[in-house]
């Protein structure tokens, strides 16, 4: 971990945000590592025990529709499976009110469509389920590991990191999605929070009970579309935000507080980067990339 931490010496006094998780894992041996970086009066600091629960934002996907996929495929019908690969012709995005929110996202016709990434895809997915009895929230407690929460969840004196502000006053805990925090239900899109050990252990459980990274490695093998069972491709190993040095099937996913999840399956080692990069602004995540990236080719070298 010495050189991850030197490119965050490096690169985080740059940017606007003051807290940051950083997991390496590796699936072969059923281990991971971790740091945990906060700037406190204009003081980074490091710790290897972490304690602050992120706001995971999107990736609350891939650790609910997707996982609920390789825990009851036999529940998902080609429809279903077009809107958790987002090619479903579902809006992408738009406020919703908190009453009719459903009603709203299942009167959209599910018809096979190009690929368009879409909150509103992976909320049918969560509806689809519920038609059939299944609440994605039980499904996937089983794998979650203890540290690993849905925002509503969360006791009051857990520590967080700052995600922007709620009725004028700073955000600490409350979902940073607009959606989730109108809902304010357990929703498939955005609201799970972890700490840094407790998502790595979440992935190490999702491997160990589903061997979910074999088979989207074949799913990816099979066809060009952007995403596999709801989990995203690396489309360009030169400029992938996984950081150069992955394998053609490398895949992963993006949250917009600033949080990435890759995974190399040829390699069978990921990486895992939180953040509360939307602490003040959600516009210009250029040194986010550039340490994302960074902290990618040093894994992907190892």
């Amino acid at each position: 971990m010495k050189e991850i931490i030197h490119i965050v010496k490096t690169l985080m006094p740059l940017e606007s945000f003051d807290a940051l998780g950083v997991g390496i894992i590796n699936f072969n041996k059923n281990e991971f590592q971790v740091i945990e970086a906060n700037t406190f009066e204009n003081e980074l600091k490091f710790k290897t025990e972490p304690t602050l629960y992120f706001d995971l934002a999107s990736l609350t996907k891939p650790l609910t529709n997707s996982l609920s996929y390789f825990l009851k495929s036999n529940a998902f019908d080609a429809q279903t499976l077009l809107c958790l690969n987002h090619r479903g012709g579902l809006p992408a995005w738009g406020l919703l009110p908190d009453k009719g929110w459903k009603e709203q996202i299942l009167s959209y016709p599910i018809k096979e469509s190009e690929t368009l990434y879409s909150d509103f895809s992976a909320l049918r997915v969560m509806l689809e389920l519920e038609k059939k009895g299944i609440k994605e929230k039980e499904l996937c407690q089983e794998v979650w590991d203890k540290e690993t929460k849905y925002w509503l969840d969360l006791a009051p004196w857990l520590p967080k990191p700052q995600y922007g502000f709620k009725n004028q006053l700073p955000n600490f805990g409350a979902v940073h999605d607009p959606n989730a925090w109108v809902i304010r239900d357990f929703c498939s899109h955005a609201g799970l929070f972890s700490t840094i050990d407790g998502l790595c252990q979440t992935l190490l459980n999702y491997q160990n009970k589903t061997s979910f990274i074999e088979k989207v490695k074949a799913d990816l093998k099979k066809h060009n579309y952007r995403f596999a069972f709801g989990w995203d491709r690396v489309e360009n190993p030169e400029s992938t935000l996984a950081g150069t040095g992955c394998g053609p099937f490398t895949f992963g996913h993006l949250g917009f507080t600033g949080t990435s999840i890759w995974i190399d399956p040829d390699k069978n080692v990921g990486h895992v980067i939180l953040s509360n990069a939307t602490k003040y602004h959600w516009y210009e995540k250029q040194g986010l990339n550039d340490l994302r990236r960074a902290i990618g080719e040093i894994v992907w070298k190892m």
